[in-house]
């Protein structure tokens, strides 16, 4: 059997299930799957055979604390170990293939030891994207400018950031004799294959090259039980369903509650174990769980409020349901832009929203119906395609 090694950043919990959702559509008669990651939670990995590989990774408060202050996540010291730590995993596995999302080494550590790289990335991030730049997300500058004077600056010194996000690994690939890659995008994508978790329809490029494809949404929900109170809930008041998942602004959450609660809706919510809401002090008919089937959630749902990133909005879309998304990182404006720019949902500013946005962003999209209508017909397109199905037929071409 061929051996194949997926590496995994698992500064969120996006990264981590993608991966395994790709892994469980592996044929394991026919492929021996190594999964190398900093942690590896039973919710996610049960039921599956893989061989696991401890690894070292920066954690995610880390992570998310550097990215809230400005300052890139990876220098050159964190990503040199990231390297030989890699080298080493690559010289006892010995794998055909190596499959990655969000590990910025890894573009160092295969070139070295000679191995076929998949890359798993959002095509929103492609040098090939047709989108119109890039949007602002929640950087320090936009607390001393505003919104509005750091949007008018933020262009001029996009590519600055991008050059100096970019550095530690294009000095890790000189040190390493590698040819540069160039700025923050073509890093992000780079790879023998580049593996798209979207679709074209949403998230366009023009004149790929021909190792860069789409497979598809990745669509992952939590597999546990239904909460007690579940067989409660009024399916005849309309619903809400929010999670800020385990990389969104989570002290928002109440204020989203409070919000629809406000307008009579019914919430259900899932906090991602990130905060502890007392049952006793919510509103009325707001019913909250650490984690909950995202799918039949969405599915019971009018509105899903999320972090804006692709996890949870192409879940709700998948399930033709509009998306609210209060984003905080670029990840997640560049996630929801895209999806609010088809017109299935709405995106606010986790930096500056308050208790009024969200009221008059919902109950816009409680009263125009363009907005299920759009998330309708990207559900439709949704369904065309089969992300797992799609991965492994690239598997078998790429390593037979």
């Amino acid at each position: 059997m061929r051996r194949i090694l997926f590496v995994c950043e698992a500064v969120s919990l996006a990264q981590v299930v993608r991966l395994v959702t790709l892994a469980r559509a592996l044929d394991p008669a026919r492929h021996q799957i190594h999964f190398a990651a900093a942690r590896f939670d039973e919710m996610i990995f049960q039921g599956t055979t893989f061989v696991r590989h401890p690894i070292f990774s920066l954690s995610a408060r880390t992570v998310d604390g550097r990215v809230a202050s400005g300052r890139r996540p990876y220098g050159r010291r964190t990503l040199s170990r990231y390297v030989r730590e890699e080298l080493a995993l690559f010289g006892d596995v010995r794998p055909a293939l190596v499959v990655g999302d969000l590990r910025l080494s890894l573009a160092v550590s295969t070139a070295v030891a000679n191995l076929p790289y998949a890359n798993l990335i959002n095509a929103y991030w492609s040098p090939f994207g047709r989108q119109a730049g890039f949007p602002l997300p929640d950087h320090p500058i936009v607390r001393l400018l505003g919104v509005k004077l750091a949007t008018q600056y933020f262009p001029k010194a996009l590519p600055h950031v991008f050059a100096h996000f970019a550095r530690p690994v294009n000095a890790l690939r000189r040190q390493y004799d590698l040819p540069e890659l160039g700025s923050l995008p073509e890093i992000l994508t780079h790879g023998d294959y580049t593996l798209f978790p979207d679709v074209p329809a949403l998230v366009p490029t023009d004149a790929l090259p021909a190792h860069q494809r789409y497979l598809g949404p990745v669509l992952w929900s939590p597999p546990v039980a239904l909460p007690a109170w579940w067989a409660t809930l009024d399916w005849s008041r309309p619903t809400l369903y929010v999670t800020l998942g385990s990389s969104g602004r989570v002290d928002r959450l109440r204020l989203v509650i409070e919000a629809a609660a406000a307008l009579g809706l019914q919430v259900v919510a899932a906090t991602a174990g990130r905060t502890r809401l007392d049952p006793r002090r919510l509103p009325p008919h707001v019913y909250v769980a650490d984690f909950l089937p995202g799918h039949l959630a969405a599915r019971r749902a009018r509105i899903v409020v999320s972090n804006g990133g692709s996890t949870t909005g192409y879940q709700a879309l998948a399930e033709r349901r509009p998306v609210l998304g209060i984003a905080f990182n670029l990840d997640q404006y560049l996630a929801m832009t895209a999806i609010a720019h088809s017109g299935a949902g709405l995106l606010l500013r986790a930096g500056k929203v308050d208790r009024a946005q969200v009221t008059a962003a919902l109950e816009r999209m409680l009263s125009e119906p363009s907005f299920t209508a759009a998330a309708g017909r990207l559900g439709d397109e949704f369904s065309r395609w089969d992300s797992g199905a799609a991965f492994a037929r690239f598997v078998e071409a790429a390593v037979g």
